[in-house]
């Protein structure tokens, strides 16, 4: 791994007040997302690092100012902070450091400026969030939101149209991928979410497995069984999405395929940590070993090497 310094060289960061900002925003995502920020350091290229920490930054800072408040209160902080954001990018001085150098990574990034309008569009999305009465507000939600967030990053990987890659599909497998990774998501989160008073899972499958969301915050074994049922049915569900995202590994460009691929494998392990809970899981989430983790990581970073 290289030093901090040696990134930002690398990177074409050289400006002494632009690494001090980008090294502001690293500590941050270090604290509040570990893994992956040592799953970036170790799996990508060195002049990615930056980018993407300036990316995963702005969404914690995007969902930290639209997740407390009323609806109305959420959504004025939404607007401001989307002005505002509009409003770096076209030149004018940044107030903070995740704004400073999300400009810096757009300037020379240029796909990314897209992909922050997106983004900030669908946030309306989470900021509406109370759960789902249908399967297809789910699908408008992962649409609306999920993929965007994604993107964010997922643009810093892709590939290129001039060397004749096909990056619709590479986007169409980052749709799939995400509706995976958003159903494990729901899924973990179900004994948390459930005592805010909604859940990730349609309303309509509840129903029809004969479970509310008042029965898991104080679950019975019935719940559990009737629930287990219904973690089976969106585990299979997720497991399909992950399937067919699989084929992002080879349509990424080689020098991001350990990331890409390490990335495919902690949802496996996520998904089958959640399946095998099942109905327990409204007691609480369930995590992946440490080794497994650790082997996932130890695998891809021979692979980065090798291509390197």
């Amino acid at each position: 791994m290289p030093t901090w310094t040696r990134t930002l060289h690398e990177a074409g960061i050289t400006d002494p007040d632009l690494q001090a900002a980008y090294g502001h925003q690293r500590t941050l995502v270090k604290r509040f997302k570990t893994e992956e920020y040592l799953t970036v350091r170790l799996l990508l290229p060195a002049h990615l690092h930056p980018p993407v920490i300036a990316a995963v930054a702005f969404m914690h800072e995007t969902d930290q100012r639209i997740d407390t408040g009323t609806a109305d209160a959420r959504q004025q902080a939404l607007g401001e902070w989307a002005r505002a954001t509009r409003e770096v990018l076209d030149g004018a001085p940044a107030a903070s450091a995740t704004l400073q150098v999300l400009r810096d990574a757009v300037s020379r990034h240029p796909q990314l400026r897209q992909r922050v309008e997106d983004f900030l569009h669908g946030a309306r999305h989470e900021v509406d969030y109370a759960g789902f009465d249908t399967e297809g507000e789910l699908q408008t939600y992962i649409d609306g939101y999920s993929l965007p967030a994604f993107m964010l990053l997922a643009c810093l990987l892709m590939p290129t149209p001039k060397d004749g890659a096909d990056t619709g599909a590479f986007e169409d497998r980052c749709r799939d991928l995400i509706e995976a990774m958003q159903r494990v998501d729901f899924l973990d989160d179900l004994a948390e979410d459930a005592a805010q008073g909604h859940i990730g899972l349609p309303g309509k499958d509840l129903e029809r497995h004969a479970v509310s969301v008042a029965d898991l915050r104080t679950p019975t074994e019935a719940v559990r069984k009737q629930l287990g049922q219904l973690v089976e049915e969106q585990s299979e569900l997720a497991r399909r999405s992950l399937d067919a995202g699989r084929q992002l590994t080879a349509l990424a460009p080689p020098q991001t395929r350990p990331f890409v691929t390490a990335l495919l494998r902690v949802q496996e392990l996520r998904l089958d940590a959640v399946s095998r809970k099942g109905g327990g899981l409204a007691d609480g989430g369930a995590s992946p070993s440490k080794p497994a983790l650790l082997g996932v990581l130890a695998r891809q970073y021979a692979a980065a090497l090798r291509a390197r």
